[in-house]
Order: structure tokens, then C-alpha cells, then sequence
């Protein structure tokens, strides 16, 4: 059969926003052959990430990603998102970087012969962040950095301010996509983006509290709270502001810790000492990277107790997302004694859900998985964790799970 009679479809579109499903079928193959599936992007830094799987066709010349087990490649088994959970960079230790949320990020999917090697068809999913009608504001107002994105609709709509790591600059992908979702959400930098230092000496938390006044006071955000996300070092930066700021009514720390890290914290005239690391506990991994995993110490400790924030004064409601191979820090014991001191002041203010083989980036759904990359507290690279396919389904529960939390404690809730 002549290829040009070779369909590659990614069904229902092949434009679709980034944390999507898609179905990837390939039609009008001879019937049982063997056909690779190839899939690859280039990021916002020229970084190419690439995935490929075996399958066989099958009575009637098809092959349906949702259907069809893959038999090799970078995944085996029927997966679905298979050719873009596991997309891996060729570059060793790249995360991928997508700076412009207005373009979206392309996918080339391609189908070979699995005899031949020779090209049969090919496809680009268009992955893109924002819906038709969101709006993009950049942020310079008094000291605060950020980007607001504000859904199509009357609203008004739940606010949310979204931090990233301590890799600084301005992470906007998952901003863009819960604002696709129905929220108004701020993008908040708070390191070596726009004028703000990349090396400060300590961080203020009245900057951050400039930002909570800020979104709660547009006109498209609906009160009387606000919610907030994090992940990495900004978990620490959250719980700062949940614990001493008014105005926040829900609160998601992924992978973060209970005490302050890093860098001094200051609030007024309080100021919160980092965390001492315990140097001696560095280890390398197998691949020789540095594996930074217990060099935080464990915060209830009494010489650590200067560094713990005051969780027990907030109240908002907690989600804290934990992935049990976390290699940045042990993000499962300080979910453990955040809950034990909620519990202890009589408060059950919080949930927390846990992902047995993930490590420390869970990202939005389909976002390839970063088992190790540049850390900017350490200067170098290291390990961060987890396994792919773990890593992914995790992804994708905890996706489902932060906008019910966001639903569910933000705006004005009915009491039917």
C-alpha cells in the first residue's frame, strides 16, 4: 500500500491546550506490520526531547494509541499520552523551558516502518496554554513582578497567586492553564526577574503580601480569600504567608518544606533563620550526581526550631502534595510534622496526598518527567527522583486534585 494512503490523526484536534488528552492513530497500514511512533519537541531553549515506541498493526491496517500496547521504545504497554509523558532531552539533565505561554508548544509525532525505517506519515500537536479570549497582563506595580492571567467571562473568578522554584525568573505555564480553567491568576516572581535581585540577602515577606492585597483587589476576582500554589522552595514562601498574612483561604505546597530555607526571612520586624544543612549527609548517586535528599534537617528538632513558621496561626486550608522519592528534600516528613502541629493546636485544616514513586517537579499533566537538573541553592546539578510513568499519573491525579481543593475552599461557596 502506498504511504501517501497512510493517515497519522491526533484526535479530536491537533491543537489543544497543554494539559489535554489527545488520541494518536495511525490508519491505512498493511495489516500485522510492525510501525514505530516517534514524538519530539524543542523547547524555549532550543533543547530537543524525544520518545519513541514499537507497535504492530493490527487486522484492519490501525493502529490506536489508546488501544494498542506499545511493544518497545521508551514505553511498553498501552498508554495513551505514552509518546509525550516519557519524551526525554537529549541534553542530559534539561527540564523543559516554555517562556512565551502565547505560542504553543509543538509536537511532531511521526509513524516509520518498523521494517523499512522510511517515513509512512506525520503530525504536529499544537499545545498551547491559554483559551481563546484570556488575557496576559504583565505586572510592575510598586515592587511586585508577575504576569496576571485573566479567564474569558464575566467572573467574577476565584484568585489564586502562583509561585515557582528558587531558580528565580517567571514559570508561567501552570498560571496560564488553572486560568484556563476558570481562575484569575497571578504569576508571581520573587527572584532575578525584572529588576528583582537574583542574590538577595534575605526575602521580605511585605513583597508578598503586596501581591496577596494586589489580586484581591482586581475587579475580576471574586473574595473574600484567596488561594495560593507552590512548589519547591516557594512551598516555604506560602506557608510564610499563610501563617502571618490575612486574605489567604487555601493554600497548595507541593514538595515543601515546613521551615525556612536558604535564604533569611523577614516580616516586619521578625526575621526567620534558614535552615543549617546537614553537609555531611550529602550523598552521590549511582550516576554520580549529588543527592541532596537528607542534608534538610528535620524542622521539630530543637536547635531547628527558629526556622519553623508558625503554621499553626493560619487560617486557611491546606493541601500539601507529596512524592515519597523526593530527592530535593524529605518532603514526606514535613508534611508529617506540618500535619502533626495542625493537629496538635486542634485544627484538621489540611489534607495531604502522596505519590509513592514521583519525585520532586510535579508539574501540570503531561509535562516530561525531570529526574535531574541545575539547582541554584547547590550550583551544580542534582538528583531530583522519581520514576516516568509514576511521575506522570501523579501529575495528572494531582491536577484533578488541586482545582477541586481551589473549588471547593475558594470564592463564595453555596451551603446546599
Amino acid at each position: 500500500m502506498a504511504s501517501s494512503q497512510i493517515r497519522l490523526r491526533i484526535l479530536p484536534s491537533a491543537r489543544c491546550l497543554f494539559n489535554n488528552r489527545v488520541q494518536v492513530k495511525v490508519e491505512g497500514l498493511a495489516p500485522h506490520k510492525p510501525v514505530e511512533l516517534r514524538s519530539r519537541l524543542v523547547d524555549d531553549r532550543g533543547t530537543i526531547f524525544k520518545a519513541s515506541a514499537q507497535y504492530k498493526a493490527d487486522e484492519s491496517g490501525q493502529v490506536d494509541v489508546c488501544r494498542a500496547p506499545s511493544l518497545g521504545g521508551s514505553y511498553t504497554g498501552v498508554e495513551p499520552m505514552g509518546l509525550f509523558w516519557s519524551l526525554a532531552p537529549e541534553t542530559p539533565h534539561s527540564k523543559l523551558l516554555k517562556k512565551n505561554v502565547l505560542s504553543p508548544t509543538l509536537v511532531e509525532i511521526e509513524a516509520l516502518s518498523g521494517e523499512s525505517g522510511k517515513l509512512l506519515a506525520s503530525e504536529t500537536n499544537e499545545r498551547g496554554f491559554m483559551v481563546e479570549g484570556m488575557k496576559r497582563i504583565p505586572v510592575e506595580e510598586g515592587r511586585i513582578r508577575g504576569v496576571l492571567f485573566v479567564p474569558p467571562g464575566k467572573g467574577p473568578f476565584p484568585g489564586i497567586v502562583d509561585m515557582y522554584t528558587f531558580g528565580g525568573g517567571l514559570t508561567e505555564p501552570r498560571a496560564s492553564l488553572l486560568a484556563s480553567n476558570g481562575f484569575v491568576v497571578l504569576a508571581l516572581a520573587y527572584l532575578g526577574y525584572k529588576g528583582l535581585p537574583k542574590k538577595p540577602e534575605s526575602l521580605d515577606l511585605e513583597y508578598f503580601e503586596e501581591a496577596v492585597t494586589y489580586l484581591r483587589t482586581q475587579p475580576e476576582v471574586q473574595g473574600p480569600g484567596i488561594g495560593i500554589i507552590s512548589i519547591s522552595h516557594s512551598g516555604c514562601m506560602a506557608l510564610a504567608m499563610s501563617s502571618f498574612l490575612s486574605g489567604i483561604s487555601a493554600t497548595v505546597c507541593i514538595n515543601a518544606f515546613l521551615a525556612n530555607t536558604v535564604l533569611p526571612m523577614r516580616y516586619k520586624d521578625i526575621v526567620i533563620p534558614p535552615l543549617t544543612p546537614v553537609l555531611e549527609n550529602i550523598k552521590f548517586s549511582d550516576s554520580g550526581l549529588i543527592d541532596i535528599c537528607d542534608a534538610t534537617p528535620d524542622p521539630i528538632l530543637e536547635e531547628n526550631r527558629a526556622s519553623l513558621f508558625p503554621i499553626e496561626r493560619a487560617s486557611c486550608q491546606f493541601l500539601f502534595a507529596v512524592s515519597e522519592d523526593d530527592h530535593n528534600w524529605n518532603s514526606a516528613l514535613s508534611a508529617k510534622r506540618a500535619a502533626e502541629i495542625l493537629r496538635n493546636h486542634g485544627k484538621e485544616t489540611f489534607k495531604v496526598v502522596t505519590y509513592p514513586k514521583a519525585g520532586h517537579f510535579l508539574e501540570v499533566p503531561h509535562m516530561p518527567f525531570c529526574p535531574s537538573t541545575f539547582h541554584a541553592a547547590v550550583g551544580s546539578e542534582v538528583l531530583f527522583g522519581g520514576e516516568p510513568k509514576a511521575h506522570s499519573e501523579a501529575q495528572l491525579d494531582l491536577w484533578e486534585k488541586v482545582q477541586e481543593f481551589f473549588k471547593s475552599h475558594l470564592g463564595n461557596k453555596s451551603t446546599s
